[in-house]
Order: structure tokens, then C-alpha cells, then sequence
């Protein structure tokens, strides 16, 4: 093991490398958290709303027969296997994107066709992990970074799917953006993550509050919802592990990329501006690019306005 972490240390390539190779298996990981996270969710309220039921029914009256209990569905059981025939996928049927290849994009048991989509998740995280190890090099500050990195994918494509932030993905992580701030770098040439901790908890404040207000206004003009308070959250995560200081530029590039992808994606459906359009996605793409690039476009813009010789 001594031996492992010299090598990465010692050479960028191999670190890069070894990430790449480490997110196609997160990649293929992320695929059951984002098909699997929104129907335990969705399990979750019909048994709640199964318990409300019965606990309002008329005294003297049967509540009515819950029905045989469903089996259990996490993100560890049952296992994967075909949408069609649910046929298992065997260990070899599911190495990241080399089986989709193999198989030709089809069960291997009753050819149905897979979606590209699988592969494509797993071939994105795989690219931006190794873009993630590429810009932080070797050190805890780019484990941080990867994290981040695989928690907005799976947020991304749930919030596509499924219009929807799930809190058991946005708490944790604005959690541990907190918690690793107690360990962030000090001194000039400090990665951009984590944030000490003062910047990390106003921006976690920050991020919320200012998003929540936003939402709130917008409903008190219009009488109408802009926004889900799951991108409150998320925006709190990202002021937890950014700071304060690039809430404003991650804001500012959602916003203006959300529009124009917004207004291209209305035109090409034919759909009116009523169409509500996910928000999440872009708060993750320009909370990714400010990690990775946040540092010297802010330097950058600010040098546009400094005095010159």
C-alpha cells in the first residue's frame, strides 16, 4: 500500500489515470443511486400516506388491508437485472461501459436493448474524475473534489429525470462540505476546497437564505413557484463547500445557462414558458465549473477593473 500511494504521489499521470479508472466504477454505482433513489422515495410516501390512511379511518371501520409487504428495495438489494426479463446481470454483464460494448447495447439473455445512457453516465463520471485529478493532483483536497464531483452527477440526472433534489443526497452533502472544513488548508496556494469553516458556514447560510427569499418573492409577485426547496439545499451545499465568495458567479452562470438552455429546450419540445424546467442541473454544472475554475476566473474579472501601469 506504501508503495501504491508513492506512485500516485509521485506521478501525475498514474493518479490521473487510477481516477479515471475509479470513476467508471463510481459511474456505474451512480446508475442504481439515480434510478434507485427516487423509488425508495417514492416507496417511502406511499407508506406514509398508507399510515395516514389508517390512522384517520372511521373508528368501528376497517382501515382496509395494507397488502402484502413489499420486498426489500435499496440501493444494495435486489440486484440489477433486466428491466424485461429480469434475468441478473452477472459480474462480467456489468463492467463499466466494456459489457455495453460486448453485449452491443443488449441483454445478454433476451436481447432487449439497454439505454446508452448507462455507459454514457459512467463514461462522464469517468472524464471528470480524471479532470478532478488533473487539476488538484494527488492529496486530500482532490478526494474532496471527486466526491463533490459524483454527488452532482447523480443530483444532475435525478433532478432531470424526476424534477427533484433529493434530501438524502443534498443533506449530507452540505454535512460534510461542513465537516471538512474543520481540516481545510491555510496559507497562500490553498486548494479552493474545503473552505475554512467560517466561509464554509456563511455559505451554507448564505446559499439557502438567499435562494429561499428569492422563491418566496417570486411567489408573492407572481402567485406561482419558481423554484424547489431542493435547490435551496443544493445551493447551501455548494456555499458549504465553495464559500460565500462564489455563490454570486455560480448563481449568475445557472441562471444565465439555464435561460438560454431553458428557452433552446421550450422551442425544440414546442412547449409553452409554463413547461416547468429542472434548475438543479445547471446549479450543479456552474457549481463544478467554479470548483474547478472558480479561483482564476473571479481573479480574472476582477483584473479586468484593476489600475494598470
Amino acid at each position: 500500500m506504501a508503495e501504491l500511494i508513492a506512485l500516485l504521489s509521485s506521478s501525475p499521470a498514474w493518479f490521473i489515470g487510477t481516477c479515471a479508472v475509479f470513476g467508471l466504477l463510481v459511474g456505474s454505482f451512480l446508475n442504481v443511486v439515480i434510478y434507485r433513489v427516487p423509488v425508495m422515495l417514492e416507496r417511502q410516501w406511499r407508506e406514509q400516506c398508507m399510515e395516514l390512511a389508517a390512522t384517520s379511518a372511521t373508528p368501528g371501520t376497517a382501515p382496509g388491508s395494507a397488502g402484502a409487504p413489499e420486498e426489500p428495495f435499496n440501493l444494495v438489494v435486489p440486484r440489477s437485472a433486466c428491466p424485461a426479463c429480469k434475468a441478473p446481470i452477472t459480474a462480467l454483464q456489468n463492467i463499466p461501459v466494456v459489457s455495453y460494448l460486448f453485449l452491443r447495447g443488449r441483454c445478454a439473455n433476451c436481447g432487449t436493448r439497454i439505454s446508452p445512457r448507462y455507459p454514457a453516465i459512467e463514461a462522464f463520471t469517468c472524464l471528470l474524475s480524471a479532470a478532478v485529478a488533473w487539476k488538484f493532483g494527488f492529496g486530500w483536497p482532490a478526494m474532496a473534489a471527486l466526491v463533490l464531483t459524483w454527488f452532482l452527477i447523480a443530483l444532475t440526472f435525478i433532478d432531470v429525470d424526476h424534477q427533484l433534489l433529493p434530501d438524502s443526497l443534498t443533506l449530507p452533502l452540505m454535512w460534510i462540505g461542513l465537516l471538512l472544513s474543520l481540516w481545510a488548508p491555510v496559507g497562500a496556494g490553498a486548494p479552493p476546497i474545503p473552505m475554512d469553516p467560517r466561509s464554509s458556514i456563511i455559505g451554507a447560510i448564505v446559499g439557502y437564505v438567499s435562494l429561499w427569499s428569492v422563491y418566496h418573492l417570486f411567489r408573492l409577485l407572481t402567485g406561482k413557484e419558481g423554484m424547489g426547496y431542493g435547490d435551496f439545499k443544493l445551493f447551501a451545499a455548494l456555499g458549504a463547500w465553495m464559500g460565500w465568495t462564489m455563490l454570486l458567479p455560480i448563481i449568475l452562470i445557472a441562471a444565465a445557462v439555464g435561460a438560454v438552455a431553458g428557452v433552446a429546450i421550450l422551442a425544440l419540445r414546442r412547449q409553452n414558458s409554463s413547461t416547468p424546467i429542472a434548475f438543479g442541473p445547471f446549479l450543479a454544472a456552474a457549481g463544478w465549473l467554479m470548483l474547478m475554475f472558480g479561483q482564476e476566473l473571479v481573479t480574472g474579472y476582477l483584473g479586468l477593473f484593476s489600475p494598470r501601469p
